[in-house]
């Protein structure tokens, strides 16, 4: 490998730790300042914003890791999420990091945005099925229901699943705008996005 690639891996490897550990800063972080107004975390999960981001930039290691280390620094800091809804937490998260970073390896329907929305929707939806299992095996005793699990994880939680759709991508977008994120498609002179110009992570 000449220098120049191994430079560039080096340099992608960094940013992804970068922007990893802010993830994981603003896992404990965003949730805080959510709490502060009442209701507002519950209906808008700002916990899941970091780990699905962090699939998004920086892969689905990266991004199951940032789900698994943000909700307990944030349970240990700050005693949110509550020990009894740690694990589902711990789980749905990483489970939307691995599966928001296996979206954008494997999905290329040759636009970043459509790629990006696919990709919160898998894991969106994976998130919520693993959360719930967890629950359900953990609150078997105590009558978890499937209309229960449909009410806490898509019904009452829907303007999260709306400002996760509509955020993330727009912060995406934004950062390659601003060259802080490298364009994952290569731009012709008509401004059309071509073949792939992204390594895989």
């Amino acid at each position: 490998m000449s220098a120049p690639a191994r430079s560039a891996l080096s340099r992608e490897a960094l940013r992804r730790l970068v922007y990893a550990s802010l993830m994981v800063a603003l896992s404990v972080v965003l949730p805080y300042v959510f709490h502060l107004i009442p209701g507002l975390g519950t209906y808008l999960s700002p916990i899941h914003l970091p780990s699905l981001f962090c699939g998004l930039v920086c892969g689905p290691l990266y991004g199951a890791l940032c789900g698994l280390a943000g909700p307990l620094l944030s349970s240990l800091i700050t005693g949110m999420p509550g020990a009894l809804y740690l694990p589902p937490m711990m789980v749905e998260c990483a489970v939307y990091g691995l599966v928001a970073g296996l979206g954008m390896r494997w999905i290329r329907t040759g636009k970043t945005l459509p790629d990006i929305l696919v990709s919160l929707l898998s894991a969106q939806l994976a998130g919520r099925l693993a959360a719930g299992a967890v629950r359900a095996f953990l609150l078997a005793s105590d009558g978890f229901t499937f209309r229960i699990f449909l009410t806490s994880y898509f019904v009452s939680t829907w303007p999260a699943i709306v400002l996760q759709l509509v955020l993330l991508p727009m912060l995406y977008l934004l950062l390659v705008r601003v060259r802080l994120l490298p364009r994952r498609y290569l731009v012709k002179s008509t401004g059309k996005e071509t073949r792939p110009c992204l390594p895989k992570f």
